[in-house]
């Protein structure tokens, strides 16, 4: 099994990849318009070139996305964050910078009980972020993990 975050855009799902690939690095594997697909013919021009589509992949997970429509109008993200984990509070500060920069800053980049660094950031993509520095990157195991 896999689990991946897909995300919804409006309209700049291309752009969101793209700085994502700019700012962590990883591969974008796809970015495919609705024009490009079958069942796709009735929408309008501008739709057609919206991505129905987008695939991102950094260190082996993935964050998937798509454009909105008109059938499918765009809601933002609501009650959830993407989670980013580091291990470099150098590294952690650039990127939070970078999220920052067209965004909305939450929460101050900050040293916390349990991080060298931590913040919350939304994007210039609507996209909500938690950015984590820690000494060991992965989840903290504990007696009632399942």
């Amino acid at each position: 099994m896999q689990l991946n975050t897909y995300l919804s855009f409006n309209g700049d799902c291309r752009q969101a990849l793209e700085f994502y690939l700019k700012t962590l690095g990883g591969k974008i594997h796809a970015l495919m318009p609705f024009g490009d697909n079958p069942g796709c013919e009735s929408l309008s021009a501008e739709e057609r070139e919206k991505i129905m589509h987008g695939c991102y992949e950094l260190d082996g997970f993935f964050l998937m996305g798509t454009d909105a429509t008109s059938q499918y109008p765009y809601q933002g993200v609501n009650g959830a964050h993407v989670a980013l984990t580091l291990g470099d509070a150098d590294i952690a500060r650039r990127v939070f910078e970078a999220f920052a920069d067209g965004g909305n800053v939450q929460m101050p980049l900050q040293e916390t009980f349990w991080a060298k660094a931590y913040g919350i950031v939304t994007d210039r993509f609507g996209v909500p972020w938690m950015i984590n520095c820690v000494e060991h990157v992965g989840c903290v195991e504990t007696d009632q993990a399942a």
